[in-house]
């Protein structure tokens, strides 16, 4: 059975978020913005019928997927990839990927919409050594990954994402192109990873003090931190050109990093 008809046979699992991408321009974009190098390893979460893995594998020289929903093994089966039947959030991905030799790591993926920040912030804190994200997500997701200070979309999530990787956003992607049809839009960013890290003394401390800003995003930075050294927060927000009364989605990064370095 080919692709398209395993396709319409298939029972789409609400659960698991499923919307496989049917657009082989789309399909082929991705892989391009990838830039793959070679002898590099591939990570694609969420595999779905195979769509994307088949041009993943066509790139790279070796392809290790994640899928959660084992009804799509007879598909999946078929593509040369190393495909792993379990929940991404679940595995020990370092392990998983121990036996691979590469040059680069990347992740490539058109990730299920309800895990994305999930499935980012496992590949952060597990620490994976990946060089270059490149993913489809939903489009109010990646407006925020990649959003500029003073924008409505400019929260915590975007400081957490931007301080470990430059974010681009690459080009969107029409809901009409899925099945089933999703109800918003898609878009697909690139996550790079810094060549060079900020200098903060103490990460705790300062993922802290950028969750603890925009805990009421329409207060001002006094009124959320009030449980901080003020007069402290106030010498670096005035050496900056900030006045008091400033709220958190105005602030850049580098005068978070100066605030919490200052904490610390």
């Amino acid at each position: 059975m080919d692709q398209k008809d395993f396709i319409k046979e298939f029972k789409f699992k609400k659960r698991f978020g499923q919307n496989f991408l049917i657009d082989d321009n789309i399909l082929n974009n991705i892989v391009e913005k990838a830039q793959i190098e070679e002898d590099s390893l591939v990570i694609e979460i969420g595999c779905g019928a195979g769509a994307l893995t088949k041009k993943l594998v066509n790139a790279s020289s070796s392809v290790v997927g994640y899928e959660i929903d084992e009804t799509l093994k007879p598909i999946l089966s078929t593509i040369d990839a190393d495909i792993i039947f379990d929940d991404f959030l679940k595995r020990d991905v370092k392990k998983d990927i121990e036996k691979y030799s590469y040059n680069k790591l990347y992740i490539v993926a058109n990730l299920p919409y309800y895990i994305t920040t999930p499935i980012i912030t496992k590949i952060i804190e597990d620490k994976i050594p990946v060089d270059k994200i490149v993913i489809m997500v939903q489009k109010e997701v990646g407006d925020r990954f990649s959003a500029k200070v003073n924008t409505k979309d400019y929260n915590s999530l975007t400081l957490f994402i931007n301080y470990y990787f430059d974010v681009k956003k690459l080009f969107t992607v029409s809901k009409n192109v899925f099945i089933p049809k999703p109800n918003v839009d898609s878009v697909v960013i690139s996550l790079e990873r810094k060549s060079i890290k900020y200098d903060v003394k103490n990460e705790e401390v300062f993922f802290k003090l950028i969750r603890d800003s925009f805990r009421q995003k329409r207060k001002t930075l006094k009124n959320n931190l009030k449980g901080y050294d003020f007069n402290l927060i106030k010498e670096v927000l005035n050496k900056n050109n900030y006045n008091d009364d400033v709220r958190a989605e105005a602030l850049p990064i580098y005068v978070f990093v100066e605030i919490s370095n200052r904490l610390s």
